[in-house]
């Protein structure tokens, strides 16, 4: 198979929404019939996004073989059928590293070791290697033109370009139309400038995807082709809008996907929306409403529950349903006076993962406040191990009962590191304390096994489910008998049976925890089970009608 490539560069300001534009293209080609799969290049010096701060760099999503990987990937595998995996991201780090264990090797052979070829040459490799198999990769370069970090990829598609040839690539850059409201006018300096310094390195873009916060007119667009070389078909507004899901329509309406298949001389039918048009349709037309707590410790940088926040959307999508998410620094709940003025009319509690102490002891408060006043709850990764501690402590009476990453000396590690598991192929993996951070956790799609009968059971309509993971402590079994006995079910297990993968409380109306994180599999689209079983709790809960999950797979 000839895999053709469309290379996505950024101008002028860096958050344009380059990952979504490309999710999009890649969406509408995927329409059409056409295979594609979407790569990211990161030019930052980290092997991966896996140790840095979620106030950095923003949600790490995890793919099914278990990289930990940009959140852009999470946009790609939303918008597109496909599924993402190492090879579909890379960072600088991962480049240097790879070329600096070739020259203590001796691959060398003792000659120079340059940016040119050497880097370059890897960076060419590993675009080649990601999109092996696809009509057509996307290969998005993190960052802006200009920046010093990204000038070897940036030189790599260069050389791309020319060794590809014009039918088997395409350069789109995505650039800023500021809209200047004192004087009411559009102003196209930036995007000529940032063009000019594409250009300066021998890149000469074939399609300018230019947003904005108003409409651009005829004689902007027409103005920006005249200073850039690019067509005036080329030049594709793209403004602010109320879902990004209608961006796939948008993009077709301005004829880039003919545009694309004219270039690459690809035969292929027309582009069928009918699915992107019903989600669009029926998130812009709910029928009820619901208030989700979210409460976390990252709440300053919403990006860092990205998936979250689009899958609670999907269920939403699904349920015919607004979910307003009420965002809540866990710190903040330090009494049950803050408890009742800020849960207060929520429909439903939700407590993502996290790392580190900091805000554990609210997200504690928040479980026993759903669990107490019956409200939805639902627990993913570390809001499962804290449903598991304030259960231990409110209900079993452990006093000080507690996870050991929290204090290394608690009398009942509920929760403690998880030294062994079986993954998916049945390797066992081992980890100790001893071991670095990065890259060590239980990561990636792991298969689990539910309980008959269980909330589990009913939400998935299954009795195996393959979920992604990525943690490094566990409930400790050795207290799973008296926490049972107490009325907390498990209600699955990894396919071994020696793990805890879920969580729930059968006398309350809908409690659920699970180790795994479910949002990295949701889909507007699809949905998913877990998430839309959740909204529909908090819905019967606003209406104080009773709970009923259907067991379906959506």
């Amino acid at each position: 198979m000839t895999t053709r490539f469309i290379f996505v560069t950024g101008g002028v300001v860096s958050s344009l929404g380059k990952g979504i534009a490309a999710a999009s293209l890649g969406a509408l080609l995927e329409a059409r019939g056409i295979g594609v799969t979407v790569l990211k290049l990161d030019p930052y010096l980290n092997l991966d996004p896996g140790t840095m701060s979620p106030f950095q760099h923003g949600e790490v999503f995890v793919t099914e073989d278990g990289a930990e990987t940009d959140l852009d990937l999470g946009h790609y595998e939303r918008f597109l059928k496909a599924r993402m995996s190492s090879k579909n991201n890379f960072t600088a780090g991962q480049i240097y590293e790879t070329i600096l264990r070739r020259e203590r090797r001796g691959d060398y052979l003792g000659g120079t070791v340059q940016v040119i070829p050497h880097v370059t040459d890897e960076i060419k490799r590993r675009i080649l290697e990601g999109g092996e198999g696809a009509d057509i990769a996307l290969v998005e370069i993190g960052g802006t033109v200009g920046d010093i970090e990204s000038q070897p990829f940036l030189e790599a598609i260069r050389q791309l370009k020319v060794e590809l040839g014009s039918h088997r690539s395409l350069l789109i850059h995505l650039t800023l139309v500021p809209y200047i409201a004192s004087a009411g006018e559009t102003k196209t300096k930036p995007t000529q400038h940032s063009v000019k310094e594409l250009r300066s390195i021998g890149l000469q873009p074939d399609v300018l995807i230019c947003r904005s916060e108003v409409a651009i007119d005829e004689g902007s667009r027409r103005k920006i082709a005249l200073f850039t070389s690019v067509e005036e078909r080329a030049v594709v507004p793209l403004m602010d809008v109320e879902s990004i899901y209608s961006i796939p329509r948008h993009l077709h309406q301005w004829g880039l996907d003919g545009l694309v298949v004219e270039k690459f001389q690809l035969s292929c039918g027309d582009a069928d929306l009918s699915q992107w048009d019903l989600v669009v349709h029926n998130q812009r037309h709910p029928e009820h409403q619901v208030v989700v707590a979210m409460v976390g410790k990252y709440m300053d940088l919403l990006d860092a529950y990205k998936s979250l926040n689009e899958a609670l959307e999907h269920a939403g999508i699904h349920n015919r349903a607004r979910v307003l998410i009420h965002h809540i620094d866990s710190e903040q709940l330090d009494s049950d006076a803050d408890l009742d003025r800020r849960l207060a009319g929520c429909h439903g509690i939700l407590v993502p993962g996290g790392f580190g102490e900091r805000g554990v002891e609210g997200k504690i408060r928040a479980v026993r406040y759903a669990r107490e006043n019956r409200v939805p709850y639902l627990g993913i990764c570390l809001g499962m191990q804290v449903a598991v501690i304030e259960f231990a402590r409110d209900v079993v009476a452990l006093t000080g009962a507690n996870s050991t990453e929290f204090d290394r000396d608690t009398p009942h590690p509920v929760v403690g590191l998880v030294t062994e598991w079986t993954d998916r192929e049945g390797k066992v993996e081992r980890r100790s304390e001893s071991f670095d951070y990065g890259g060590t956790m239980r990561l990636g799609a792991q298969e689990a096994r539910l309980v008959p009968g269980s909330r589990a059971r009913e939400i998935y309509g299954t009795d195996l489910i393959v979920e992604r993971h990525r943690h490094r402590y566990e409930v400790n079994n050795n207290y799973i008998g008296v926490v049972q006995a107490a009325g907390m079910k498990v209600g699955g297990w990894s396919a071994d049976e020696t793990l805890v993968e879920t969580i729930e409380l059968p006398d309350h109306p809908w409690f659920f925890a699970c180790q795994f994180h479910p949002e990295f599999t949701s889909t507007p689209r699809a949905g998913h089970p877990l998430f839309s079983g959740f909204v529909r709790a908090c819905l019967a809960h606003a209406q104080g009608a009773p709970v009923a999950d259907t067991a379906v797979n959506e």
